[in-house]
């Protein structure tokens, strides 16, 4: 029977009829739903991935829910892929802007039906040889493929189905009764469309529109999630005696509003607000005074060049004006009962710290969007570690707090068909072709609004100039600013751009911080990515809420730098350092909750792989930066947990292969933290728990650990101990777990890597090794050790969902399968691609080879759909040979098949995904030669597997 139909017949089977069969086939009948783990756009991403065309039948389109589509969109039309999409003007929904953003897809043609009611949501998808469609509740908006409680159904068909031909040909009747979209139809739209518009408005009575100023005026001083969190946080410390805090808050989040709600529930005598530019200081009265209404006009007043109201309740100042000595000496010490230092991360420069020192009021707190600096001078110190409450732009997004954005990572301009990334001169920076380059993706991937407000980020002061002159030219009026331009002239850049007499300002890291555009729609990034912090101050400019706005459009474009990689660390606030992290985030498409979207055209994408290859973020400078942050933060020496707690860098970094140290101990030895107070024995044993206790990767291991340090046990009292903590263990893992902790699981040389075991086995009763007991007595090694366990009951929940056995498309090495499989001993050293053992048959591959490795070891692996592998044996065998006669009938054996892949070599390192069970296809292994100059013998089969693997997961493997 033909592989495709059997699948059919098989996903069928499961879907319809009896859901407990093993093999769910390719094809599985599949709810749609959205939640943190998938949701409806991940699914029409995949199937877009794979598809030869497709149609689109919905009555409601966003821009928004259109934006998160176009970079696939694009890259589909770089394969010359093309798609139909009907939709209507059903209920005036639709926008004329979201109709001309539909005419800009190139390789999709738009049609409308003015079918009565049309209420259709239909996504058809031709693939080769089979075709799939989601039908139900989602139109083509943003909250329905992200956030709304929907119900679609995935179904895959092959082509003479009656099904897909019913819905195809229906799709085509419709089709062919339906006008073309033109610009024509768009301007007849819109005068509808304002005409009703203005109707809908006339509801509204003067009364009504009252009614609701007041009600918005009282929602603006509502506490949000995080203002709420944090107020009661800075309440619980004052209560235990603190009088210094800081608050972390993405920018746009209300820490003004928060401020001011504080201070409203503390009721001070005087208060002074401290910032570094007067903008901020007339917004910020303006917020205080929306949460202070009953307060008087002259209870709020400036201190500044032009104004000394210092007689204010409650008084704002520049630090200009307020750092000098003859103006804060007019004041006592204690005359301010609460003091604010707004960007309080500038709060360590030599004018703040005159004010700092000087005044001793009753509580002082610090409002910073980014308290990390690159000067060594310490933000957290200055406010006694005392951390409030911290909220960064994931969660931000999250809690619904910020603006939405749809980020782009698009390519930088190419030039006769090859990349133009090393702009050394302003001639390069402005060409022609490049602003040309420029315009196509700005104007491909749009804004928010009806008109276009943009903020540009450039590398160099003339190239700001010289672009800012050429995109006037192109009727995009812009303004360029760099730090030689003075104060009045940025803010009447800023007005022009509010009011709509430009569209752009292009500058250079001039508004990383402190400055509030609101209407910004549209963030173009058009340099290297130096810093993830920076990164994140530039795109936060966008994120305000405001009326003008849906969402954010972020574009930014990424050429061949070696920081590239910063890219995916920035955007997911994962300070881990682990780059198989960083790779997920590249992937996903659930990446960030809420309607936002990350989206990078596929050779952007490439571009951040291969600065990620390249890239050593185990190197010891990126530890070291680690550790000092967070020794910054919590003002002591950090343990490994003190790293997970602080968002920091991933522990296992430290001592991994890669590292230069062994353990945490070796690192702060080697990095004169601390002096050396273990002896040899010590730090290999402490080597030992780094990599082998650390990782989690067993419950059992760290529980049975912890256990015996209180008191010896007998066996089947750890097994109780274990069972207790996960009823599915056998005395089979407790076994492998004392073989680890004794030593015996490894080969005879390990001591010299490990030291002396940690426990020794007498008549069934295990106790510590005296060597270890004593070890124990040392007050840091304990400390280690404590450290070491606590973070294996972390990785363990996080990674392994507090399990001990193989997690679906979870990362594992050669000696994790070993050890989870329960072997006799670590034979991971010698399975190379497969190797029989206990009962089991795991085959790791390594999926795009080295250039230079050896011809005899080039097989060549290959998936033929997510459910089937093409498979080689090892070279040298034949049809008859007994190995591969075993393998042929592993089944029969009752020997079960475990499928390990991994991309390549420098990327995943010794990892490899684990894609689940597999069985070998009856009838499908040939012999064969292999592709070296001895033409060795070498047998190919095809390999079903159990479960289809998962979508980005499938698409990331097989990419080059």
């Amino acid at each position: 029977m033909d592989n495709l139909l059997e699948d059919f017949n098989q996903s069928l089977y499961k879907g319809f009829i009896d859901r407990t069969i093993s093999h769910k086939g390719n094809f599985m009948p599949k709810l749609l739903i959205n939640n943190k783990d998938e949701n409806v756009l991940s699914t029409i991403i995949n199937e877009l991935y794979k598809c030869k065309s497709f149609t689109i039948s919905v009555a409601f389109i966003t821009e928004s829910g259109l934006a998160s589509l176009k970079s696939h969109l694009y890259d589909l039309n770089q394969k010359g892929v093309r798609g139909k999409i009907i939709t209507s003007n059903y209920l005036g929904f639709n926008t004329p802007k979201m109709y001309k953003e539909l005419l800009k897809l190139k390789n999709v043609d738009v049609r409308l039906t003015d079918v009565n009611g049309f209420h259709a949501k239909c996504y058809i998808f031709e693939h080769e040889r089979y075709a799939s469609m989601i039908v139900g509740s989602s139109n083509l908006t943003s909250n329905a493929l992200k956030i709304n409680y929907e119900h679609n159904i995935l179904l895959s068909t092959q082509k003479n189905g009656d099904l897909i031909y019913n819905i195809k040909a229906q799709f085509d009747e419709l089709w062919n009764k339906s006008i073309p979209l033109s610009d024509a139809w768009i301007r007849d739209y819109q005068l509808i469309y304002d005409e009703q518009a203005v109707k809908n408005t006339l509801y509204i009575t003067k009364e009504q529109s009252v009614i609701q100023n007041n009600i918005e005026q009282a929602v603006k001083i509502e506490p949000n999630i995080m203002q709420k969190e944090a107020l009661q946080s800075l309440a619980k410390l004052r209560k235990n005696g603190k009088n210094k805090s800081l608050i972390i808050s993405a920018t746009g989040t209300g820490k003004t509003i928060l401020c001011a709600l504080d201070v409203r529930n503390y009721n001070p005598n005087k208060f002074l607000f401290i910032v570094h530019n007067e903008g901020i200081l007339q917004r910020s009265i303006e917020e205080f005074k929306k949460v202070l209404p009953f307060s008087k006009d002259e209870d709020f007043g400036l201190l500044t060049g032009k104004h000394k109201e210092s007689h204010a309740k409650y008084l704002f100042a520049t630090i200009q004006t307020l750092s000098k000595s003859d103006i804060y000496n007019q004041f006592g010490q204690n005359h301010f009962d609460y003091i604010v230092y707004d960007e309080a991360h500038r709060s360590a420069a030599k004018s703040y710290q005159k004010v700092f020192n000087y005044f001793t009021p009753d509580f002082v707190l610090g409002m910073t969007a980014t308290p990390e600096r690159t000067d060594n001078l310490n933000i957290f110190e200055i406010f006694d570690y005392n951390i409030a409450y911290e909220i960064r732009l994931q969660k931000a997004l999250e809690s619904k707090i910020l603006c939405p954005f749809h980020y782009f990572g698009v390519t930088e301009y190419i030039h006769n068909g090859k990349p133009v990334d090393d702009f050394s001169s302003l001639t390069d920076l402005t060409s022609d072709e490049r602003v040309r380059h420029v315009l196509e993706k700005t104007q491909y991937y749009g804004y928010s609004g009806e008109e276009l407000k943009g903020l540009i980020f450039v590398s160099r002061k003339d190239e700001a100039k010289e672009l800012a002159d050429k995109l006037t030219l192109h009727n995009l009026p812009s303004v360029s600013l760099t730090g030689e331009d003075n104060s009045e002239k940025r803010q009447q850049a800023i007005e022009q751009l509010k009011s709509g007499e430009i569209n752009y300002i292009v500058t250079v890291n001039l508004f990383n911080e402190g400055i509030d555009i609101t209407p910004v729609n549209q963030i173009v990034m058009l340099r290297e990515t130096e810093s993830s912090i920076i990164f994140i101050q530039q795109l936060g400019r966008g994120l305000r809420k405001s009326e003008n706005k849906e969402y954010v459009t972020v574009i930014d474009f990424i050429g061949n730098y070696k920081k590239n990689y910063l890219i995916p660390i920035a955007l997911s606030g994962d300070q881990s350092q682990n780059k198989d992290n960083y790779r997920k985030f590249l992937t996903s498409n659930t990446a960030l909750m809420g309607v936002s979207t990350i989206n990078f055209e596929e050779v952007a994408k490439k571009k951040i792989y291969d600065s990620l290859k390249q890239v050593k973020l185990s190197a010891a400078s990126h530890i070291k930066q680690a550790y000092n942050e967070v020794e910054q933060r919590i003002g002591r020496m950090p343990l490994l947990m003190d790293f997970i707690r602080q968002n920091s860098i991933d522990p296992s970094v430290i001592y991994s292969k890669d590292s230069s140290y062994k353990n945490y101990n070796d690192f702060l030895v080697k990095s004169k933290k601390i002096e050396e107070q273990l002896n040899k024995n010590e730090n290999l044993n402490l080597t030992f728990l780094s990599r082998e206790i650390a990782p989690g990767l067993k419950n059992i291991d760290h529980t049975i650990l912890n256990a015996i340090i209180d008191r010896p046990y007998k066996i089947n009292e750890l097994l109780t101990i274990a069972q207790n903590l996960d009823p599915n263990v056998t005395l089979e893992d407790v076994q492998t777990t004392l073989k680890i902790l004794d030593y015996s699981f490894f080969s005879d040389t390990i001591n010299k890597t490990y030291g002396k075991p940690i426990i020794t086995i007498s008549n069934d009763e295990v106790t510590l090794t005296k060597s270890f007991a004593a070890s124990l007595e040392k007050p840091l090694f304990k400390i280690y050790l404590e450290d070491i366990i606590e973070l294996a009951q972390y990785n363990n929940k996080t990674y392994q969902k507090n399990q001990n056995r193989l997690l679906l498309y979870n990362k594992y090495t050669r000696k994790d399968f070993v050890k989870l499989l329960n072997w006799k001993s670590d034979e991971s050293g010698v399975i190379n691609g497969y190797k029989f053992g206990n009962n089991t048959l795991p085959i790791f591959i390594t999926y795009h080879k080295e250039d230079n490795i050896s011809d005899n070891t080039k097989y060549e692996d290959e998936f033929l759909s997510p459910d089937e592998l093409k498979w080689f044996t090892k070279s040298n065998r034949k049809l008859d040979s007994p190995e591969v006669q075993k393998i042929l009938a592993h089944q029969n054996n009752n020997v079960d098949m475990y499928i390990f892949v991994k991309k390549e070599d420098v990327l995943d390192g010794n990892e490899f995904y684990f894609l689940g069970k597999a069985h070998y296809l009856e009838g499908t292994a040939e012999q064969s030669k292999m592709p070296n100059e001895n033409n060795d013998n070498i047998v190919t089969m095809t390999l079903s597997m159990e479960t289809p693997v998962k979508d980005e997961i499938y698409r990331y493997i097989l990419d080059t």
